[in-house]
């Protein structure tokens, strides 16, 4: 009776090893160009309410935040025309920098992205194919402020198994906005009208201010700092003074005293 011999497991063959641009290439490659920018026109009252927004986000997030405001969003790095420029996003987790274009393959998707509605959308793409782009970038949160639709002016999707679904119009927390904690109001602007705004509270009370206000805040608070400062100064003079007249009410009694005491000495 012979031996078996064992069977031999047959391993497949090493991967070659690859010598990139050791060869004659018929061409050199080309790269991808990703632009920075694209002529759009944009009324002034969209571009306040745009900047006015982004602002007030940077003002409050950029200690732990990347701002941006109409800047491309990339998120395939095989082709350019896979883009969208939100009106202002956010990506927490970094302090603001400045970037030229934003590319979600390099730094991640953003978190927050916000669309104001406005009369120079004419010629772009439809809110439903937008909203695709949104979903295919990765974005969690996405806000539309219409300010002409006095009725639904905020409407609001969130990422949900890889969809973006509408909140309700009827969801108590519609205008919640989750990413950073805050709330979504509009509040009118005396120059531009309805102008969508952040606050610390549901009633939106506790506004985000714009810089300007808070500028403005921050002169009120020093101009009564230096009221109250000088009232200070008025009341310690009052009560220097005060002071000295005692003293002298009570230097010239002492002075009477020693007199009549004087007077009464028998001799």
């Amino acid at each position: 009776m012979s031996a078996v011999e064992p069977e031999m497991t047959a391993r497949p063959p090493a991967a070659p090893h690859r010598r990139l641009g050791a060869h004659v290439y018929r061409r050199p490659p080309e790269p991808v160009v990703f632009p920075e920018a694209e002529e759009v026109p944009e009324t002034n009252r969209h571009l306040e309410l745009r900047t006015a927004l982004y602002l007030i986000l940077k003002r409050e997030l950029a200690h732990a935040a990347t701002l941006g405001s109409d800047q491309f969003v990339y998120w395939d790095p095989t082709t350019p025309r896979k883009r969208l420029a939100p009106d202002a996003f956010v990506r927490l987790g970094a302090p603001h920098r400045t970037f030229r274009t934003w590319k979600t393959w390099l730094h991640g998707a953003p978190d927050l992205g916000v669309e104001i509605v406005s009369e120079s959308d004419e010629g772009e793409p439809a809110w439903e194919e937008k909203l695709e782009r949104y979903r295919a970038a990765g974005i969690r949160e996405v806000v539309r402020f219409d300010p002409d639709d006095g009725a639904r002016p905020i409407r609001v999707w969130d990422a949900l198994d890889g969809d973006l679904v509408e909140r309700s119009p009827d969801d108590p927390d519609l205008c919640a906005c989750e990413t950073l904690g805050l709330w979504w109001t509009v509040v009118e602007d005396p120059s531009v009208g309805p102008m969508l705004r952040l606050a610390r509270d549901r009633e939106g009370r506790e506004l985000l201010p714009t810089p300007d206000e808070a500028a403005a805040k921050e002169r009120e608070a020093a101009a009564k700092e230096r009221e109250a400062a000088a009232k200070a100064r008025e009341a310690e003079a009052e009560a220097r003074e005060a002071n000295r007249k005692l003293q002298a009410e009570l230097d010239a009694l002492r002075a009477e005293l020693a007199q009549a005491t004087g007077k009464q000495t028998p001799r």
